[in-house]
């Protein structure tokens, strides 16, 4: 079942949408701003649903930071506006299609299923991120270094994921909570900590060179 995050501040819109994808067999999240859809979004998400013009921090933005993080998740963008500019706008900054509200909704499930394929044919040509000796697989969540591999859960995937393509920058502990607990999560550091030691296991396990060091208070970065 693929997963889809509606980002929209117009209850009625992402009610609407809401129910017409969960009667597709799609999967749904909903975030009602920037700040909570960025503390939802993990690699589970298979397409964000995004309006572009949102209080406080927009569409716009929200795509950038999406894209800065290296994640390619498809992103679909709404506009109230049939304006070339804002169209322009939403494709330079990384989404993969735009639909002008109001909108019909067989052209809007035909875009998502255009997106989904599209999604699928990227993940089969290039699945695998890699960092010194150690390949993290997105399509089976494996941890791999030489001939070996160990699977990750959806959590620990998401840890290294992140550490991996921030290798060598200290992520902070503040960070991590916010990215995979989420924004308005009440998880605490302990929660952290014993991920990481489950990642640290998991590399021994495997006999990779690569390490999860820790910089005392502030939180962790890979290294090769």
């Amino acid at each position: 079942m693929q997963t889809i995050m509606i980002v929209e501040d117009d209850p009625d819109i992402r009610d609407g949408v809401r129910i017409l994808l969960s009667g597709e067999g799609y999967r749904i999240l909903e975030a009602e701003n920037g700040p909570r859809a960025l503390s939802l979004l993990t690699p589970e998400v298979d397409l964000v649903i995004l309006d572009i013009m949102m209080p406080g921090m927009d569409g716009i933005e929200v795509l950038r930071r999406i894209r800065a993080e290296g994640m390619q998740t498809p992103v679909l963008m709404f506009t109230a506006k049939d304006e070339i500019s804002d169209k322009v706008r939403g494709l330079d900054s990384g989404a993969d299609d735009y639909l002008t509200k109001p909108f019909a909704t067989d052209e809007l499930l035909a875009r998502i299923r255009a997106l989904g394929r599209r999604s699928s044919a990227a993940i089969v040509s290039s699945p695998v991120i890699s960092c010194g000796d150690v390949s993290l697989d997105s399509s089976s969540y494996e941890l791999s270094s030489g001939g070996s591999s160990v699977k990750l859960g959806l959590k620990e995937f998401s840890i290294m994921e992140l550490l991996m393509k921030n290798a060598g920058t200290v992520i902070s502990k503040e960070t991590l909570i916010t990215k995979i607990w989420g924004y308005e999560s009440d998880a605490e550091y302990n929660n952290v900590e014993v991920y990481i030691s489950f990642l640290r296991k998991k590399l021994s396990f495997i006999k990779s060179k690569a390490t999860i060091k820790t910089l005392r208070g502030v939180g962790y970065s890979f290294s090769e």
